[in-house]
C-alpha cells in the first residue's frame, strides 16, 4: 500500500477520524477544566473533609491508567444502573483524568502566590470566596498556561482509547485499527495518523506558548 492509495482512498476518513480526536478532546478538555476549577477551590476550603474528599479523588484519579478507568464505566458502572453509550463513556474518562491533572496544575499555580497577599486581602476584609476568585484563581491561572498546554496535549492523546470500544465515530487510532485489518496498511497507516498527532500537538504548543507569553507573570 503507498501513501498515494492511502490518501486517496482514506484521506475523507483522515480528517472526518482527526475533527472526531479533536472533537472528543474539546469537550473532554473543557469540562474536565471546569471541572478542575471546583475541585480546586474545595481543595483550599477551610473545611477539612472537602480537602479530604479532593485530594483523595485527585491521587485516585492521577493514578490510574486510562484503559482501565475507561474499562470501568463501560463494563462496571452498568452494575450500579449507571450506565453510558460507548462514546459518552470516553468523554467520561478524559474528563475524569483531565480534571485530576488540571487541579493539581491549579494547585501548583496556587502555591507561587505569595502569602502576603492574602493575609492583605484578609486585612481588607475581603472572605474566602473574594479571595479565590479575585485573586487566587487568576494569578493561579496565569501561572499554569504551559502545563495546562501539555495537559490538552495529553487529552488528545488519550482520545485514542475510542479506539477500544466500537464508538461511532472513529478517531484516529480507531480508523488505523480498521485500516489494517481490512487491507493490512501496515505502518504507513500509523506513520500518517503519527503526522496528524503531531501537527495537532504542535499547533496546540505553539498557540499555549503565545498565551503564555502574553499573560506570564513576571516574577
Amino acid at each position: 500500500m503507498s501513501v498515494g492509495y492511502l490518501v486517496s482512498n482514506y484521506g475523507a476518513q483522515f480528517l472526518s477520524s482527526l475533527a472526531t480526536t479533536w472533537r472528543l478532546t474539546a469537550i473532554g478538555f473543557i469540562f474536565g477544566f471546569l471541572l478542575a476549577l471546583v475541585l480546586t477551590v474545595l481543595r483550599v476550603s477551610p473545611i477539612k473533609p472537602l480537602r479530604l474528599a479532593v485530594e483523595f479523588y485527585v491521587q485516585v484519579f492521577r493514578n490510574i491508567p486510562g484503559l482501565s478507568l475507561l474499562i470501568f464505566i463501560v463494563f462496571a458502572l452498568p452494575y450500579l444502573h449507571i450506565t453510558f453509550d460507548y462514546e459518552p463513556s470516553v468523554i467520561v474518562a478524559l474528563i475524569i483524568i483531565c480534571s485530576a491533572f488540571a487541579c493539581e496544575n491549579l494547585s501548583t499555580g496556587i502555591n507561587t502566590i505569595g502569602v502576603g497577599q492574602i493575609e492583605a486581602a484578609r486585612s481588607l476584609g475581603l472572605g474566602f470566596t473574594a479571595i479565590i476568585t479575585t485573586i487566587v484563581i487568576p494569578q493561579a491561572l496565569r501561572s499554569v498556561v504551559q502545563p495546562m498546554t501539555s495537559l490538552l496535549i495529553a487529552v488528545m492523546l488519550s482520545s485514542s482509547l475510542a479506539s477500544q470500544i466500537p464508538v461511532t465515530s472513529l478517531d484516529l487510532t480507531g480508523l488505523v485499527a480498521k485500516i489494517n485489518n481490512a487491507e493490512a496498511g501496515g505502518i504507513l497507516t500509523f506513520a500518517l495518523a503519527a503526522v496528524l498527532y503531531l501537527g495537532s500537538a504542535l499547533i496546540i504548543a505553539a498557540v499555549g506558548a503565545a498565551i503564555d507569553k502574553k499573560v506570564r507573570i513576571a516574577r
